[in-house]
């Protein structure tokens, strides 16, 4: 996204927490990568989706370091938790700390481990589920991850674009062709309708309709 275009967003929209605030900051000088997360804008719609849809359990795949799980947390029932899987157990200090600083360490269930091995023992359905995984296994995930979601449930997987990569057809790199698999799985598959976002890097907003 245009650079210019990112401040005026954030700038016309409802600043984070300042936990979130916070958070942003410590991912940006404790880790490699910190544009993994989900940061203000995207924070700020997923935060949305779960007022407007009150869900009483959400699975998130890809924690990183937590911005995307508090996110998630902000209309969830009374009863509501979230199960959040990451791969990374180095990140495991920084998001514990957060989910307390955030007082959300009993609404988020934290599990360290391969999602591909945890998700066929979580014996839950869900009414929403956040994929923001390793690319190059989205289309591994799916079929896995449908028959966890509810029926009218909702499925949210970020970086359905990929820097754009999607529309290269001679693309060669396992997390492309991952995305565009994914994607045509989506496309295809007629017990869901979606509709694809170009939010951040892309988001694909999934609903199931039938079994």
């Amino acid at each position: 996204m245009n650079e210019q275009l990112s401040q005026y967003l954030d700038r016309h929209s409802t600043p984070p927490s300042e936990v979130l605030k916070e958070l942003y900051r410590q991912t940006y000088l404790r880790t490699v990568y910190p544009r993994m997360a989900s940061g203000p804008l995207q924070g700020k719609f997923l935060e949305f989706i779960t007022h407007m849809i009150k869900p009483d359990k959400i699975l998130e795949i890809g924690t990183f370091t937590g911005y995307s799980a508090i996110s998630l947390c902000a209309g969830l029932s009374k009863t509501g938790t979230v199960t959040s899987i990451e791969n990374n157990e180095e990140l495991e200090p920084l998001i514990r700390q957060f989910f307390f600083k955030s007082g959300l360490m009993d609404r988020i269930d934290l599990i360290i481990g391969d999602a591909k091995e945890i998700i066929p023992t979580l014996n839950e359905e869900y009414d929403l589920i956040f994929l923001d995984a390793g690319k190059d296994a989205y289309p591994l995930y799916y079929p896995m991850l449908i028959k966890k979601l509810k029926l009218g449930g909702f499925l949210l997987a970020d970086n359905v674009l990929w820097g754009m990569k999607v529309l290269d057809e001679k693309a060669n790199d396992s997390e492309t062709l991952g995305i565009q698999t994914f994607n045509r799985m989506v496309a295809e598959d007629v017990n869901v309708e979606q509709v694809m976002l170009p939010l951040r890097d892309g988001l694909f907003l999934i609903r199931k309709i039938a079994e």
